[in-house]
């Protein structure tokens, strides 16, 4: 005798570790706005005000990029290079509370030429990068909190170091939700277990369908979305499993489930199966495209592709893609505490394909409303660790960069002191930034709010100010 009961909860399980994880973990059209399956989505306009973006591409380097060896030189390092002097170490604060510990100055091991029209310093880190300054609207002066990995990973991501919170790509798409009902709005490319982990591309409170995506993982340049098959999925089946969705969802009675999150999973998950594959394939790219991604040198190869991914999910109509570029590994990408020199290695796997990504999108005429944000979770110091070849942790001054979707280009805002140590001028806080974004998208940072047990939550808590100096009239 067929049993509901036993049938549901295999449905159910194969839906946790199948084809279903994978839909259930995406973003499904403007459903949040009640509009139903099968509509065109309306086009952005700004939820508050008229809108600069309609997209972001986040590139996130994991670790910790050093700013005083890219975008922010400091002429003193290099006349006092190897000099012992004081400095209050976040480390050793946040540890033992120590002021003023010795150490020994450390000059960049790049040199740094200016770029462009608008005359934009950067090191021989980024040459390629270095061509688009002119589009940059550069942040010398980002702060944050936390000075290990984990939570500043969290905090540039969800706004927070510890408590469990929607990340920024959800709440992107919580607002404006999707432009194309075929594809999630929110995709997360080859993100890192660690520092948070599926918290960086998660939900957390918001209704389900927010989350990100992850297409690849970190470490791998592997393109693709697991479980993505109509493999014993046909139509009736898709339309079996949804009937018994349905009365399974009449059973409850709150307005919004993860129940509800599993029968559009079903719906989006069928519509992709003809459109994901070609997204993933980039076959029809000219030779000429997929050469300014440095598609055809193994060093850029892998970054390059995730690049152009973007690109193609953006064209798409996907609003909030995260390019990450990092591993699994116990010290992550740009992590050099004792090897500052494998800075250069990384910087050679991005550089090119970056910026690939700014030409092209340039040449399609995407970058005018898509917002590019380069950033990393937080700076390094401008001294040698423990008197040793490389950099630690320094949340106090660091610098990131947006291009395109509003962001004043050729520009630089904020200012470290002599050293690079500590932001000093025009501070500009993760909070801050997370504002500026949001306003640019059309969203007011202060009204983007939803209510979770008794009270209103939004990404910024209840701090944040919008730089009006680097938005593009």
């Amino acid at each position: 005798m067929f049993r509901r009961d036993l049938f549901r909860r295999d449905v159910l399980q194969q839906s946790a570790c199948g084809f279903g994880a994978f839909a259930a973990a995406s973003l499904f059209a403007d459903w949040s706005r009640g509009e139903t399956i099968g509509q065109p989505t309306r086009p952005v306009t700004g939820l508050h005000h008229a809108a600069k973006a309609k997209r972001v591409i986040f590139l996130f380097m994991q670790g910790g990029v050093s700013q005083v060896d890219s975008f922010d030189p400091k002429p003193l390092l290099d006349s006092r290079d190897g000099e012992m002097i004081n400095f209050d170490d976040p480390r050793e604060v946040a540890n033992t509370g120590t002021m003023g510990t010795k150490q020994r100055l450390m000059k960049s091991l790049w040199k740094f030429q200016q770029y462009g029209e608008s005359g934009k310093w950067v090191s021989d880190l980024f040459p390629h990068m270095a061509r688009h300054v002119d589009k940059m609207a550069f942040i010398h002066s980002m702060n944050t909190e936390g000075v290990a990995h984990g939570p500043a990973t969290l905090f540039l991501h969800c706004g927070t170091q510890n408590f469990i919170r929607p990340s920024v790509g959800s709440w992107i798409h919580y607002g404006l939700g999707s432009e194309n009902e075929n594809l999630p709005g929110f995709v997360s490319i080859a993100p890192s277990i660690g520092n948070g982990g599926p918290r960086n591309y998660g939900n957390a409170f918001l209704p389900a369908r927010h989350q990100g995506t992850p297409i690849g993982k970190s470490g791998n340049d592997e393109l693709t979305i697991e479980h993505l098959t109509s493999n014993g999925f046909d139509r009736k089946k898709i339309d079996e499993l949804q009937r018994l969705n349905q009365i399974q969802r009449k059973r409850w009675s709150t307005n919004e489930t993860e129940l509800d999150a599993v029968i559009e999973s079903y719906e989006l998950a069928w519509r992709m199966q003809t459109i994901a594959p070609d997204l993933l394939n980039f076959e029809s790219e000219s030779e000429e495209t997929q050469k300014l991604y440095g598609l055809d040198q193994k060093q850029t190869a892998g970054y390059g592709r995730k690049c152009l991914l973007a690109r193609r999910l953006c064209e798409a109509g996907v609003r909030f893609v995260q390019v990450n570029y990092g591993d699994n590994t116990a010290n992550p990408a740009w992590d050099q505490h004792s090897n500052l020199p494998k800075h250069e290695e990384h910087a050679r796997a991005v550089d090119l394909p970056i910026a690939g990504l700014l030409e092209d999108l340039s040449r399609r005429g995407l970058l005018d409303d898509t917002l590019v944000w380069w950033g990393t979770e937080f700076g390094r110091a401008p001294y040698a660790q423990k008197n040793g070849t490389g950099r630690d942790h320094n949340p106090g001054g660091f610098t990131t960069w947006l291009a395109g979707g509003g962001a004043k280009p050729g520009i630089s805002y904020g200012e470290t002191d002599e050293f690079g140590q500590m932001a000093i001028r025009n501070k500009v806080h993760m909070h801050d930034l997370h504002a500026t974004m949001l306003h640019l998208l059309g969203i007011d940072h202060e009204r983007l709010t939803f209510r979770h047990a008794g009270r209103d939550f939004r990404l910024t808590d209840v701090y944040g100010k919008v730089i009006k100096d680097i938005l593009d009239a």
